[in-house]
């Protein structure tokens, strides 16, 4: 099954990126931020 994104969907992503990176001093902190969600996004599916 193939899942298409719709514009909504990834005009939302990009808001919630921006919320991330508004807070952060540097790109480490950015990217460990989004490790962080990533990784506790898979966490949620395995259950």
């Amino acid at each position: 099954m193939v899942e298409v994104m719709t514009e909504k969907q990834f005009k939302t992503i990009l808001e919630m990126v921006d919320m991330i990176l508004d807070g952060c001093k540097d790109l480490a902190e950015a990217k460990e931020k989004v490790k962080r969600l990533i990784d506790n996004q898979s966490g949620k599916k395995e259950e």
